[in-house]
Order: structure tokens, then sequence, then C-alpha cells
């Protein structure tokens, strides 16, 4: 039995040298509040590094939600539909081996968010992922890194997007800091911008909002610089690379190409944020390269970016052209053990998070560790055979076992549903919030009822796909759970035989100590196989196995 959670790791998600050089193509979405963005890359895997092959752009709007039931409307749903058919198509004919979207704060937030996810998933058969702001942010952080070099010195990370503004704090390691507020320049214009040009009651009303959400981020931030350190600023999204443009065309003459790199001063922006709040709509329509929908929402864009420098003491803003979509990309790359060197802590951030949720909640990790071995070694030896998931299906399992007790934290009593919310709330990073549903779900079922359509948290899983994941793989997670019943580690070694003919699988244990008849064990497994025999339409039989019986006679 494995005993260290740090060796259960590496055994469990050991990330094995790429010997792949064929070069792959992938397209990486990204459904904004404002706009849907598409990269499709050419990924180099001997290098590591890709290549952005093409880019596709369209402004949806998805933030203009309906100001009394908050839902995504019809019409920018439609909007954003068009958009996704026409990604969908681009990558097919750049023969993109796969597509990986996400979703962020404007479906996130919609009451009808998930809704619409489903619907593109049964129109489109494209699964977009629903990411947290801190996901979102620590992908934005892998994108930066693809494009820059750090040096090992702190770099602090501001994306402003139409509905939250990310901030982020690394020198190119492991971030310090991940946060997301929700101040974005749609979300801005729409709730506080009603006069045009804007009011001075209302600017003045748009600056105090922006500085107080922004506060805690930034004072949470600060608390992670060490003495002395002085960190530099990077700016990307659409607002910044647009206030970087009018700046450039107006000092230069010309804009950069590409805007990575070039920097601006807090002092040239507020000159440039005292003009911009003058003009009406069709005076910043005229700004060469403005363009309609930018134009509406491009001074409370800049008021956020003004007041995070202004709270954060930074002087200049250097813009970065990479941002979510790219670290989607290096994220797909780090999944599928295409980088080793360069960022290799990513590469267990998903196995790291679970362990600091589980230590947050006081779980007993030798035993969830055991719990965690019995379920994928019941997971790969019924592979094939019962069910056909694979790794990213295994992992998710290994994340509920680990995490199936933590709500004991909260009480004994019902303490599986408790599991539930705890894990939904607990800010796993690596996931998406499909799979934290998923994970969440998984511990909900691990004792209990089987997972029934009454349930709201099952119902909360949107795709059918992964509800036949909580099905058959929460079977496999009460019976590891039985497996360790007294959580003293009795049970060394389980082993699977399966009976086609007669619908039987036989649960053979082997006992730790000579003389234990891991009666407690048994019982538990014959008390908790139903979901598992309903599941599968088969008789499972658990016993010890002879020698250990033979062992406990002599």
């Amino acid at each position: 039995m494995i005993n260290s959670i740090y060796e259960t790791k590496d055994h469990l998600f050991s990330f094995p040298s790429s010997s792949v050089t064929q070069d792959r193509i992938l397209a990486a979405i990204d459904v904004g509040t404002n706009s849907i963005h598409m990269v499709v890359v050419r990924i180099q895997p001997a290098i590591p590094a890709f290549t952005i092959i093409a880019k596709e752009k369209a402004t949806v709007r998805l933030g203009d939600r309906d100001r009394e039931t908050g839902k995504l409307t019809p019409e920018a749903m439609t909007r954003a539909m068009d958009a996704l058919k026409r990604c969908q198509k681009i990558a097919h004919s750049l023969n993109a081996e796969d597509i990986v979207a996400v979703a962020t704060s404007a479906v996130r937030e919609a009451p009808n968010g998930r809704d619409f996810l489903q619907q593109i998933e049964s129109e489109l058969r494209l699964m977009v992922n629903l990411i947290s702001g801190q996901e979102e942010a620590r992908r934005i952080y892998l994108g930066v890194l693809s494009g820059m070099e750090f040096g090992n010195h702190p770099h602090v990370i501001i994306d402003i997007g139409g509905g939250s503004t990310e901030l982020v704090l690394g020198d190119g390691h492991e971030p310090r800091t991940l946060s997301s507020t929700k101040v974005g320049a749609v979300r801005l214009t729409a709730d506080i911008v009603n006069t045009d040009p804007i009011s001075n009651n209302e600017f003045n009303h748009l600056q105090a909002f922006v500085r107080g959400m922004l506060e805690r981020s930034v004072e949470e931030l600060q608390a992670h610089l060490n003495a002395g350190e002085l960190p530099r600023l990077v700016g990307t999204s659409g607002t910044i690379e647009a206030l970087a443009a009018i700046h450039a065309r107006e000092k230069l003459g010309v804009i950069p190409t590409p805007l990575n790199g070039y920097q601006f001063s807090l002092k040239d922006l507020r000159e440039l944020v005292n003009r911009l709040r003058r003009l009406n709509y069709q005076e910043r329509l005229n700004i060469p390269g403005m363009s309609d929908r930018r134009a509406e929402i491009i001074v409370a864009g800049a008021v956020i970016l003004q007041e995070a420098m202004t709270l954060l003491g930074m002087e200049t803003v250097t813009i970065c052209e990479r941002s979510l979509r790219e670290g989607v990309v290096v994220d797909w790359m780090l999944t599928h053990g295409l980088i080793e060197d360069r960022l290799r802590f990513q590469s267990s951030v998903r196995q790291r998070s679970v362990v600091k949720i589980a230590r947050k909640y006081g779980i007993n990790l030798e035993h969830s560790e055991r719990v965690a071995q019995f379920a994928l070694t019941l997971f790969d030896q019924t592979q094939g055979t019962l069910h056909d998931w694979g790794a990213e299906e295994r992992e998710l399992l290994w994340a509920a076992a680990m995490l199936h007790n933590c709500g004991h934290f909260v009480n004994h009593s019902s303490h599986h549903k408790h599991s539930y919310y705890l894990i939904r709330q607990g800010d796993l990073l690596g996931y998406t919030e499909t799979e934290i549903e998923t994970i969440a779900n998984l511990a909900r079922y691990h004792r209990k009822s089987c997972p029934k359509k009454k349930h709201e948290n099952y119902r909360n899983l949107t795709s059918k796909q992964h509800r036949r994941i909580v099905e058959q793989l929460s079977t496999l997670l009460r019976l590891a759970v039985a497996l360790d019943r007294r959580q003293i580690g009795a049970v060394r070694q389980v082993t699977l035989k399966y009976d086609s003919n007669q619908r039987e699988l036989h649960l053979l244990l082997q006992a730790k100590k000579p003389g234990d008849d891991c009666a407690l064990e048994l019982w538990s497994l014959d008390y908790k196989k139903g979901c598992f025999e309903s599941e599968f339409n088969l008789k499972l039989i658990p016993q010890l196995e002879q020698s250990e019986l033979l062992n406990a006679s002599s």
C-alpha cells in the first residue's frame, strides 16, 4: 500500500516523457463576456512550443444579459452559437485534432448558463468547459508565461475582461496569488454608465466602485510580496491592447506589430482617461482603429486599469498579447505530457490542489490514500469489462476518493452531503466546473442513496456523460470505502475475478495481518454492494482468500 500522498501522486499521475516529434494542431476557444476568441496553434512537441497559425474573434456580448432575470438573452446566445459554428469550421479546415473551449464569467453567472452549454454540446457536439474565476486566472498566468520571460522576478498580471478582472502574482514558478473580481468593461458599462459622454457623477461613482471592488484582491496580492520586491505589471486582454494601440499611434505615429512588450505609463493613461470621458460614443468611434463595440466600453475598461495601477502603485504597464486562450493551449500540453521542464510544477496542479483542500478540512490522509488506491485498483480491474472510462475519469475518481470524507469538518451526520458542497466551493484548481461538479457528486454518493434524478446535486450535472461517470464510478468508491472500513489498512490487496456466464464478480481480499478475518470489511462490502450490483447487473461476492483463512485457523 502506498503510504504517502506524494508517492501516490508520482505513481498515479506521472507524466510520461514525450517521444512524439510530429507536429500537432489544436484549437482553443474562449467564450467570454464580450467576445468569443479562438486561436489555432501548431504544437511542436520536440521543443516543446507552439505557434499561432490562425485567429478568430466575434463580439457576441453574452454579458448583455436580461436586466430582470440575469439570464443570457436569446439574441446573444444566437450570436454566440453562430460564432462557435464558424470557429468549428475554421478549426476543422486546419485539421485540428482537438478543440478545447472554456466559458467564463457571463456564462458562469447566468441562471441559464449551463443550459446554454448543454445546447452547444447537443447542437454542435462541442464541449465548452465552464471554469471558475481562479482557474481562469491560473490559465491566464500560463498563457502569459508562454509569451514572455519572467527571469524569476515577481510580475503582476492584470487581465480586464467584459465581466471580470483577474489579478495574478507570480515569478515564473507557482503563482503566489490568483484572484478574480466582478468588475469588467461590459458589466460596469451596463450597470453604471447611462450618460454619453459620461457625467461627472457617474464617472466619480465608477472610479469609487472599481477601487472598492479591487482593494481586497490588491491587498492579498501585496501581502505575498517579499520585503524589497518591486514587481512589474503585465497587462493582457482587448481593453488594455486597445488603450496601448491608441497610445502608440499618438506617441509613435504607428502601432507596433506585435504589441507584445509595448509599455505606457500611468501618467499617460490618466491623460487618456480624462480625454475619453469627455468624448461621446460617436467621437470615441472616430478614434482610428476603434471598433463600435470597443467604443461603447472603453471608458469603463480604462478606469479599471487606472484604478488597479493606482492601488498597486505601478507606474508602467507592459503589454502581453498572450492570455487565456494560450493558457488553455499550455494546459492541454501539460495534461498530455508534452511539457516537462518549464512549468513542470503545473503538471501536478490538480493533485496539489486536492491535497490542499484535504488538509484544509482535516481529512485523515492515510485513510483517504488507501481508499483512493482501492478505488483506482477497482477501476483498473473493471476497465474494458464493466466500463470503458479512461485516464481523465480515473483522475476524477481519485480526487473524489481523496476528498470523500471532507464533510466531517462540518458534521458527521450527513457528512456525504456536506462533502458535496465543500468540494463545490473549495476552489479546486486545474479542473473545469463540470469536473468539480462530477468530483463533488462522486464524493456525495460514497454512502447512503444511489444517484437519483430528484437530487438537486445530481441534476446540476447537465452533461449525460458526466452523469454516467457518477452513476458508475460512485459504486467503485463505495466499495473502496468499505475495503478500509476500520481505517487501519486491514486489507493488503484486492483481486477481481469475473464470471461472465454466471454474471458474478468475485472480490478477493488479502488481509494485511495473518489471523485477521476482515469481518467488518466483508460486512461493509455486503452492505454497500447494492448500487454496484444494480448498476452493472451482476452479483458481487466478497470473500477473504482461502490462504488467509488457513493462516487464521492455524
